[in-house]
């Protein structure tokens, strides 16, 4: 069975600059790069499986090949415009690597180093490389100085296996251009200054709530897709205004309680935010597919305790914190949500808390520990691939359509 995931590379704006591809053999728990039956099998499903350009939007992919896959011209099923050659320690060990290298550099394909040190195996390539991509894991004093003689070769370097605080501290201390890793998605809260809305989604919902007859199914579909408008309506029909004996935890069943005056009576009031400032757009997005794979993946599972709506929920509210700026608990603590998804956020338990954390383990390409959790929800590997790539794709088309 083979996996394929995208993490971004952000600019310093906060700006999905780039994508890396990353592909395993995940029937086997290995941390290893893939060989070549699994590399040309993983690279065949991303072409065969989803439309390649959606799923890349229109961003630059990374991609490390094995050695026969660039012998045999596998990268040319990309365009040099979308693909970048990232080759490492390993692939500079063979004989004949610089003549690779040159071979698809002059057919103006980009290339990117994946780490760097001041000795002859990386400098004899270097006249080849545009990009350079420096570990941030560990502190390493050499790094800014690295950074400074790279820059003077006019390379562009990245930061990667930013997976903290400090370690993004570091890469933007020591001048790195590009970032990515794990912290990177969190980080992007600091840009976020209060609960806000997607414009074009939200204009949407305007022409919707006040077209002669309102059709509450595609009223549904308009808030749902927002984590911005769920929370908000969430948090309204719960509220002690309406006195509910029993909690409200789904839109729909909120839309049918507050009826279409009090609705639009809603929307007005939103229209009059005063915040201009707008979060991350890959940082709503993410909410997005997170809610997405959650629902997808709660169908194919046996005795879960919540419901696909719930999952689609319990992803959704998963950057809730950062959204709001304010621990988890407190911004959970606002909606009326079902025990188990509450403890699979905050605590990551119950069988919810498996789902929760195989949807985080894929965003972060952890082998492992999907080989682990799938095994434990009794979830085929093959459907957790497919279904990662039919809601990538569904989320990328439903991204369009609202901004």
């Amino acid at each position: 069975m083979h996996c394929i995931v995208k993490q971004p590379i952000h600019d310093s704006n906060a700006k999905v600059w780039a994508y890396e591809i990353l592909y395993s053999n995940a029937s086997v728990a290995s941390a290893s790069a893939p060989g070549d039956a699994e590399a040309a099998a993983t690279l065949q499903s991303l072409l065969m499986q989803c439309n390649t350009e959606s799923f890349l939007e229109g961003k630059v992919a990374f991609v490390t090949f094995t050695e026969n896959l660039l012998r045999r011209n596998v990268p040319k099923i990309f365009s040099p415009q979308a693909l970048v050659l990232q080759i490492d320690h390993d692939f500079l060990l063979l004989p004949d690597a610089l003549q690779l290298v040159r071979e698809y550099h002059d057919e103006g394909y980009r290339v990117a180093l994946s780490g760097f040190e001041f000795n002859a195996m990386y400098l004899s390539v270097l006249d080849l490389v545009d990009y350079v991509k420096l570990s941030f894991q560990n502190a390493d004093p050499a790094h800014e100085g690295a950074i400074d003689v790279l820059k003077g070769l006019g390379k562009e370097v990245i930061g990667y296996r930013i997976d903290s605080e400090a370690a993004f501290a570091r890469a933007k201390r020591s001048g790195a251009k590009y970032f990515q890793g794990t912290y990177i998605a969190s980080s992007l809260s600091a840009q976020t200054y209060s609960l806000d809305l997607i414009p074009g989604n939200f204009f949407r919902l305007i022409v919707a709530v006040t077209s002669d007859e309102p059709n509450l199914y595609e009223i549904d579909e308009i808030i749902s897709r927002d984590v911005t408008l769920t929370y908000s309506l969430l948090k309204l029909v719960n509220s002690a205004f309406f006195a509910l004996r029993t909690k409200v935890t789904s839109v729909r069943q909120a839309l049918a309680i507050l009826g279409i005056k009090q609705l639009k009576q809603w929307v007005y009031l939103l229209s009059f935010n005063p915040d201009s400032s707008r979060a991350p757009s890959e940082f709503i997005k993410t909410s997005l597919m997170r809610a997405s794979f959650c629902e997808a993946l709660c169908d194919c599972v046996g005795d879960m305790p919540i419901s696909a709506s719930e999952a689609y929920l319990m992803g959704l509210f998963s950057t809730l914190g950062s959204l709001l700026q304010m621990p988890m608990e407190q911004a959970l603590d606002e909606l009326q949500l079902p025990r188990e998804i509450l403890d699979a956020l905050l605590n990551g338990t119950g069988r919810a808390g498996l789902l929760y954390q195989l949807v985080l383990g894929y965003e972060s390409a952890n082998w492992n520990k999907i080989s682990g959790l799938s095994e434990q929800l009794g979830l085929s590997q093959n459907v957790i691939s497919q279904k990662y790539l039919e809601c990538m794709d569904a989320v990328n088309n439903t991204w369009k359509k609202i901004m």
